[in-house]
């Protein structure tokens, strides 16, 4: 992403082919000479002629001798040959230190500038984090004091770069937009046209990191008048579209701007980077809509040409997105390989593609039964999603005391202001001290009108308060509800599976050859099913952590069954029946509904515990529209009042007494469903769930 930032300044130069080596001698003057070999040295700069340009380079930097202004600029254009040939950021950012160095013992504040906008990048290229810092505050120093409309547009945009980096993304759009007013003070012309455009795309990326797609696109509107004469800048504004539309799922407008990538003539490198991008923005639009086959085809073309553009960034995104393909196609070996090779460089480039990686990794290996390593990789996620999280955090409380401080310093302001004018109206007339008096009952008035709304605000903070406190009641309630969850539907399999172990080890006499072989098949299938229940359900926790809602979906009740009868199959002496003829598939949370039914079958297995002939039937059937769950034994059954906490919320509930269906009154609410119980004493029971339309 940052990468295409910085290439949409790059490639706004324009092509020539050098001429040849100017003889100097024709000319008397040191500064003459100066003046021919720079021209002549800029034409290797915009043929791309960089091996002659840094020889054309060096002899500028020996012939300019004392004279500072052109020594600065021969070690800027080094610079910019190091730096755009394969990313030699290390001797770029020596040499534009150097010209920086000799723009401000020369004064000359347009070599200056340029030096500054460009060791702004090479350091963050490097991640010199503490360099990049003290330039920035020089940076701040340069643009408060200067008056040059030239050095404000640019250095503006640099500042903007810094907090675009930092991902303080209002800081950034702050800063660009008084770029972009200073540029639109500048002579008018193709050029400076294009950075404004730029400028725009550069906005329109950082509100696509905030997800506010349609604010993003609104600013790639107002780019293109501007870069309607650079086909290379426009085919990176196709790609900021593709970013905007593949989220929004606008696919006549992902196919139009897709198309258009390939209509434009660009650079070797450019051309490459950009088709690569566009493709992958194609495979996660085809991922997000469950179609693997064709995320796969566009993943694969994004890697290979990744591959051709040389450029790492670009090819690490292209392999993360191509191995979180593979995973969802189930191909979890070339997953791990292709996410391991994306991983080698993405903190570098990108943290939060960095954290996505190691989820898709911890994920793949777990699909492999590798626990030790999905364990490893979970944690580096961890550690580094908590971290991004923190340091979000942390920025936007810093963002919020910057605005305060400000708006303090404003103030501050204001009052010596009016200070100084009380003391010059004391001092000239004392007719005007009624007025400063009158002035003084004012400020008295507006000083308690302050005060008065100063204390509404603190009521308004204290309901604030009291609401969030509400909030945190009520994530405690639900996080007792989800340890509820875990302690009913885990203590029933865990007890059989205890039960057996016993029984082997206290009366093995009991147990003849057959019988042994039959239990011990019991006792693996039964750990075997309490496993996956076990993953099911904390599987299940991880999603529901931060926020415990019902996700609705498509559900097929024959998966649910299915899924049932394996978590009870070490039940013996009862008689489980799935009925399901119309194979019914519902709109709902899968996981709440399968906590209710595993909840309704163990209540029904502890009370057929000592029915002979014991029978469990499960029905799915939809009727009048509306779709219906059953669970019918043919237990002992009971009144009204021994299924009270199913439709009585203040019943009082305990391990002991209703915690199962206060857990299913609540998860059946939780997804727009009641349940009604026919039951009388000896008669059995029937518990019926009818989901709302």
């Amino acid at each position: 992403m940052k990468k295409l930032l910085f290439l949409l300044l790059v490639f706004l130069n324009f092509n020539a082919f050098a001429q040849q080596e100017p003889n100097l001698a024709r000319y008397k003057t040191t500064d003459e000479k100066l003046k021919i070999w720079l021209k002549y040295t800029n034409q290797f700069l915009d043929a791309e002629d960089y091996p002659n340009l840094i020889k054309a380079a060096n002899k500028g930097i020996t012939l300019s001798g004392n004279q500072l202004a052109y020594k600065s600029r021969f070690y800027f254009i080094k610079g910019n040959a190091y730096e755009f040939n394969n990313n030699q950021n290390k001797e770029a950012a020596a040499n534009y230190e150097l010209a920086l160095k000799y723009a401000q013992k020369a004064r000359h504040l347009k070599n200056e500038t340029s030096s500054l906008m460009r060791l702004n990048y090479a350091y963050y290229a490097l991640n010199e984090t503490s360099k990049r810092k003290h330039l920035i505050e020089y940076i701040k120093k340069v643009v408060d004091t200067t008056k040059n409309i030239h050095t404000k547009s640019v250095l503006y945009g640099s500042l903007g770069e810094y907090y675009l980096d930092k991902a303080e993304y209002e800081t950034f759009i702050s800063y660009q937009l008084k770029a972009i007013n200073y540029k639109k003070l500048l002579d008018k012309n193709v050029a400076n046209a294009e950075t404004i455009g730029v400028s725009y795309c550069q906005i329109a990326a950082a509100y696509t990191k905030m997800k506010l797609y349609n604010k993003a696109i609104e600013y790639l509107n107002y780019s293109q008048p501007y870069i309607k004469t650079s086909p290379y800048v426009s085919a990176f504004s196709c790609n900021y579209y593709l970013q905007c539309f593949v989220p929004l799922k606008n696919i006549d407008s992902i196919q139009k701007y897709y198309n258009l990538i390939y209509t434009y003539p660009s650079k070797k490198d450019s051309l490459f980077l950009n088709l690569s991008f566009a493709n992958r923005s194609l495979s996660e639009y085809y991922a997000n809509e469950g179609n693997p086959k064709n995320a796969f085809n566009y993943a694969k073309k994004a890697v290979i040409l990744a591959q051709k553009s040389t450029d790492e960034e670009i090819l690490m995104e292209a392999n993360a997105v191509m191995g979180r393909v593979l995973y969802e196609k189930g191909e979890y070996k070339k997953a791990i390989e292709t996410l391991k090779k994306a991983s080698v460089n993405a903190l570098t480039y990108d943290k939060e593609s960095f954290v996505i990686i190691n989820k898709k990794l911890s994920q793949s290996y777990a699909a492999l039964g590798q626990w030790k390593e999905a364990y490893y990789y979970n944690e580096i996620y961890s550690k580094n999603n908590d971290e991004m999280m923190e340091q979000s955090a942390k920025q936007s409380i810093a963002n919020a005391e910057a605005r305060y401080q400000n708006k303090t310093k404003i103030q501050e302001i204001k009052t010596l202001s009016t200070e100084n004018t009380i003391k010059n109206i004391q001092i000239e007339d004392a007719r005007l001290q009624r007025i400063f008096l009158i002035s003084g009952i004012a400020l008295i008035t507006i000083i308690g009108l302050l005060l008065l709304k100063q204390n509404r605000n603190r009521k308004k903070t204290n309901l604030k308060l009291q609401a969030l406190n509400q909030e945190l009641d009520e994530a405690n309630k639900i996080k007792a509800r989800f340890f509820s969850i875990l302690n009913h539907d885990l203590r029933s399999p865990i007890s059989n599976l205890i039960h057996f172990l016993h029984l082997q080890k206290e009366n093995p006499e009991l147990i003849d050859e057959e019988t042994a072989v039959r239990m011990q098949h019991k006792i693996t299938t039964g750990a075997e099913n309490l496993l996956s229940s076990m993953e099911d359900i904390l599987l299940w926790s991880k999603g529901q952590m931060e926020n415990f809602k019902p996700q609705f979906r498509k559900t097929q009740m024959a998966v649910l069954f299915e899924e049932t009868e394996k978590h009870f199959s070490s039940i013996e002496n009862i008689e489980i029946v799935f009925e399901n003829p119309e194979n019914i598939i519902l709109e709902t949370d899968e996981n709440y509904l399968k906590t209710i039914i595993r909840n309704l079958t163990g209540n029904a297995i502890k009370a057929l515990d000592k029915t002979p002939n014991a029978k469990i039937i499960w029905k799915a059937w939809q009727e009048n529209q509306k779709n219906y769950l059953s669970i019918t034994d043919n237990g002992p059954g009971g009144t009204q009042e021994k299924f009270k906490a199913l439709y009585d919320q203040s019943e009082v509930i305990g391990i002991k007494s209703g915690l199962g269906l206060h857990l299913i009154r609540d998860l059946a609410t939780a997804i727009n469903c009641k349940i009604e119980v026919c039951s009388k004493p000896d008669a059995g029971a029937t518990f019926t769930i009818i989901f709302n339309k």
